[in-house]
């Protein structure tokens, strides 16, 4: 892990770095990402693929990985978090809800995901990761401005003033172009799911599989009018 640096952060400044790094390469963002942050710089990952786990480890050995073990995860979601684990320079962190999916169900009735998404995604998603971010300053994530119309708008670098502390999007003007072809140039591994129709990948209760032309996440709680489970909302 990089020597830990003053953390800065707040509104503007993030403002200011997304115009100076509006051009960077992802390479660069992260680069100044560690730089700028250190050892209070974490990186998010859903396990869909582990495109933001090679960029980032490669110029940030030993980062902390924070995935979300929310307890209804697909088997090759869990497959790819041990395999992830296993092969790439990382620190995993492996967080879960305060409550297991059977305390929930006694607590507040079974299939709380068909019956309010919204609660079971802030209890098993938002929630937990509220608390694994705490100890840092800033994150990086893997949104792209391409991956749906509430993210077209997405910076390279931003404000989480719900959480106070920056948030980093080193790969948000990537097309899906781009994506595709760092992850086959680089033997990135990426969850088997994707070659089965699911192209966003989710809890297993709230995903289905999507037909070739539709929007990738259109197989996201679909027909609940549902679009985004929280965490970047």
């Amino acid at each position: 892990m990089s020597t830990t640096i003053t953390p800065v952060g707040g509104a503007e400044f993030a403002e200011r770095a997304a115009e100076e790094l509006e051009e960077a390469s992802a390479q660069e963002i992260i680069a100044w990402a560690s730089q700028t942050f250190g050892d209070r710089l974490c990186v998010t990952s859903s396990m869909a693929d582990a495109l933001m786990v090679d960029l980032v480890s490669r110029q940030v050995p030993g980062i902390d990985v924070i995935f979300l073990d929310t307890g209804y995860h697909f088997p090759e979601t869990i497959g790819t978090r041990d395999a992830v684990a296993s092969v790439y320079d990382i620190n995993l962190i492996n967080v879960e809800p305060v409550r297991t999916v059977v305390e929930q169900d006694l607590a507040l009735g079974p299939r709380l995901h068909g019956r309010d998404p919204g609660i079971c995604c802030h209890l098993r998603k938002v929630e937990p990761l509220q608390r694994a971010l705490a100890p840092y300053s800033a994150w990086l994530t893997g949104l792209r401005r391409e991956d749906s119309a509430t993210r077209r708008a997405t910076p390279v670098v931003q404000w989480d003033g719900r959480r106070r502390m920056t948030k980093v999007n080193p790969i948000a003007r990537w097309t899906q172009e781009e994506v595709d072809s760092y992850m086959a140039e680089n033997g990135v591994i990426v969850n088997p799911l994707q070659y089965d129709g699911y192209p966003s990948i989710g809890c297993e209760p709230c995903t289905r599989r999507v037909a070739p032309g539709q929007d990738p996440r259109s197989g996201r709680w679909a027909g609940t009018g549902k679009t985004e489970c929280g965490i970047h909302i």
